[in-house]
């Protein structure tokens, strides 16, 4: 190669680089727990429910019983009792509560630190990785970690916020179900007919595990996708659709819409007891379908759960719809 075209390459080399770096997201910036530059356990993802039953734990509290239901609106940053937390970004502090400190940005990005006995005072300038905000309160074991810009809720684990982060996990599809839309009825696969609502249950196992009782505990996937196809042919019926995605921002639709009944939270309250070491159970409202827009025959429906690293895993249910009345007809021998 001769120096002309080689000092060509390295040009068109640091032009793409520069392209490259101007479309990749910021750098970020480091955990509000020392080490600062490592990632830390993650124990309750963005988006994760957080259910408080006010009835007692039987099936007609799970399945319609009253209480406290949300997402969740940071992440859970597993570390222990006493740790000193560290602002992740330079700002001044605008409000000091019972265990809560928040500390605004000079870009308007507001951050808050949860669970915490404060050390500074509303109105104190802090600085990032300097100042200690608090210290996490006996009998949490983690600081809620929220990230809002603009006025809502970001997904701390999204690309150029907390890092270094990697997510090398994938999640699981557990089940896929049919209901009678709007109830806990499950519907057998073997004949459908009329309009059915599709559920899953999906769950991620966070890497690195938190330690003590939520070491196995798991947390929701980012995003859920569904779709359908003909059994016979893999061809398409009802394209790709997005049921579930936290990757960046929490959803829009209530609670009860986005998670079918029979969810709850791990270690979940029923009137005012904390079930320890009970795992969370995360149900979706994946979608309606009319099978009466279908040809009468069999279908599948595949669900995809990804996680914020992109891993991904999927899950099936082979159906038949008949639409006519009656039974379908005898089987045929071969």
């Amino acid at each position: 190669m001769s120096r002309l075209a080689g000092l060509i390459t390295v040009v068109a080399a640091l032009m793409l680089s520069g392209a490259v770096a101007k479309s990749t997201p910021s750098a970020g910036y480091g955990w509000p727990v020392k080490p600062f530059d490592r990632p830390h356990p993650v124990r309750s993802n963005f988006g994760d429910p957080r259910t408080l039953f006010r009835g007692p734990p039987t099936a007609t509290t799970l399945d319609d019983g009253p209480g406290s239901f949300a997402f969740h609106e940071g992440v859970d940053i597993a570390a222990p009792d006493g740790t000193a937390v560290y602002p992740v970004r330079a700002g001044t502090v605008t409000a000091n509560r019972a265990e809560r400190v928040f500390v605004h940005a000079a870009d308007g990005e507001i951050f808050q630190y949860w669970h915490i006995v404060p050390t500074v005072a509303v109105g104190t300038h802090v600085r990032a990785f300097v100042t200690v905000l608090g210290h996490i309160r006996k009998g949490y074991g983690h600081v809620h970690f929220v990230d809002i810009q603009d006025g809502r809720p970001l997904n701390p684990l999204a690309p150029g916020h907390l890092t270094p982060y990697e997510d090398v996990t994938a999640p699981q599809v557990e089940l896929v179900e049919l209901r009678r839309p709007g109830t806990t009825t499950e519907l057998l696969p073997e004949l459908v007919r009329g309009r059915i609502e599709i559920d899953a249950s999906a769950f991620d196992t966070p890497k690195p595990a938190a330690p003590g009782t939520w070491a196995h505990m798991p947390t929701t996937p980012a995003e859920l996708t569904w779709l359908v196809e003909r059994a016979s042919n893999d061809r398409v019926r009802i394209p790709e659709r997005v049921a579930f995605d936290t990757r960046l921002h929490l959803p829009t639709r209530s609670f009860w819409s986005v998670y079918a009944r029979g969810t709850h939270q791990n270690m979940p309250t029923f009137r005012k007891h904390r079930y320890w070491r009970d795992a969370g159970v995360y149900l979706f409202r994946l979608g309606i379908v009319d099978t009466r827009k279908l040809r009468d025959g069999i279908y599948t429906v595949v669900v995809t759960a990804r996680d914020i690293g992109g891993n991904s895993a999927t899950g099936d249910l082979t159906f038949l719809v008949y639409n006519h009345h009656g039974w379908p007809p005898e089987t045929k021998q071969a």
